[in-house]
């Protein structure tokens, strides 16, 4: 890459909960703005700095640096009091938010009743699990394709507010209580909420398209954060155990109103080795003790919700086929000091299907459930690496672990982070020039 990257994706390269948020956070300092492009409050990124924990759920991780501005996307799907309430957590943290943090007038709002389809659903007989928060985001997504949603320029005109919440609660009331046997919601009470709650989102409101297309115009670097992971995406994910919105490099454009060609380079986010909150196949998952040991050492929690994370070896098939539907160029190593303590590393190189090697990712889950991983067990480097942030300093063998990554993935190492603080991470020289200064 010859001239510096302006624009960049930042995303999960499998399940989510790679460590993006931290990674933003590090590399927001090379970019005067960052944008969210997809998910909505089911999404915790938690960015540890001097010892001080944020986590973020709506709000870019941006923000936490004095110069960088914060974008909600026409993606992202807005609950308003999960908004306000992290602006309040924010604002009490010190963090001048007000100048620093704008909202789409074209996303999509969530709605109390969202919440109370998605509990009922989700909790319903018979039905599958997908394992959702219950933040009411799929509803709100649903409604968005139905084109019957409410977006936040709309809940800004309280006569549109109104007739919205009363036609919508009379339709969403019946449906839960003929399916799921719900209580109805009171319209009356929830437009007085809602109409609250707009008067002091208001502010916050723009036109981002137009504010990040500018931003570009004028050079300014800008960046454009994934929420949840590559196979969580709706298209792209492992179907139906995913998520209602486009978490891949292409849903950036989509859900930010910015041209494809005015992305430079897309980063995947990879820890050294996978995890997945929730239901859905899991390939590489480790049944037996030593996944509660790196669960333990990861702190291998979801940020949102607090469910134990279950804990697989390195994908290498997964992570080639995620480099590929989003052009990843670079990749983020993250974790990498879970896995000191292991004398041996396995790192599933291949699959086989029914007595078929393959390395191609099946698309339906029965396929995905009847892989058997083909391992390649690398030695550990039983030596702390936690805090290094010089390549050459790492261990040889966590060196050569590395580079096999790199090797069997098609992309480049361009970071390793060896620690959940800010400062515990490298940046590798051709990436920090890559990004420029």
């Amino acid at each position: 890459m010859s001239n510096a990257a302006k624009t960049a994706v930042v995303l999960g390269a499998q399940w989510g909960d790679e460590g993006k948020g931290k990674i933003v956070d590090v590399l927001s300092e090379r970019f005067a703005v960052v944008a969210r492009y997809a998910g909505g409050h089911n999404a915790g990124h938690t960015v540890i700095i001097k010892g001080k924990k944020f986590v973020l759920q709506l709000i870019p991780c941006g923000v936490l640096r004095p110069d960088c501005r914060g974008v909600i996307g026409n993606g992202v799907v807005l609950d308003p009091m999960a908004f306000l309430s992290e602006v309040k957590k924010l604002k009490e943290a010190g963090l001048p938010v007000d100048e620093q943090l704008f909202v789409s007038n074209r996303a999509q709002v969530i709605l109390p009743y969202h919440r109370m389809i998605e509990l009922a659903a989700e909790n319903a007989p018979g039905r599958t699990k997908i394992g959702t928060t219950s933040r009411g985001i799929g509803p709100a997504y649903e409604d968005k394709m139905h084109r019957s949603g409410l977006r936040v320029v709309d809940l800004l005109n309280t006569a549109l507010l109104r007739t919205h919440i009363e036609n919508a609660c009379h339709e969403k009331n019946t449906i839960a209580h003929a399916l799921f046997g719900t209580e109805p919601l009171d319209p009356k009470s929830m437009y007085e909420e809602y109409a609250r709650a707009a008067e002091r989102i208001a502010p916050f409101v723009t036109d981002t398209s137009v504010l990040l297309n500018q931003a570009i115009q004028a050079g300014e670097r800008v960046m454009f954060e994934g929420a949840q992971g590559t196979l969580l995406d709706i298209d792209h994910g492992t179907y139906p155990f995913v998520t209602s919105s486009s978490a891949t490099a292409g849903g950036a454009t989509i859900g930010t109103g910015v041209g494809p060609t005015r992305i430079n380079t897309v980063i995947g986010v990879t820890k050294a080795y996978v995890t997945r909150v929730g239901e859905g196949p899991f390939p590489t998952e480790i049944h037996e003790g030593i996944g509660d040991v790196l669960r333990a050492r990861g702190q291998e929690y979801g940020a949102v919700t607090g469910r134990p994370r279950r804990c697989g070896w390195l994908d290498l098939p997964l992570l080639r086929y995620s480099n590929q539907i989003n052009g990843t160029e670079w990749l983020v190593v993250t974790k990498m000091d879970v896995l000191d303590t292991l004398e041996e590393i396995p790192v599933c190189t291949g699959y086989r299907i029914h007595g078929q090697v393959t390395d191609v990712v099946p698309a339906d889950v029965r396929g995905l459930e009847s892989i058997q991983p083909i391992y390649t067990t690398l030695k550990g480097w039983q030596q702390p690496t936690e805090g290094i942030t010089e390549f050459g300093r790492l261990p040889q063998a966590a060196q050569d672990y590395l580079h096999f990554l790199e090797k069997e993935s098609g992309a480049k190492i361009g970071m390793v982070s060896t620690g959940p603080d800010r400062e515990q991470t490298m940046l590798l020289p051709e990436f920090a020039a890559a990004l420029g200064a």
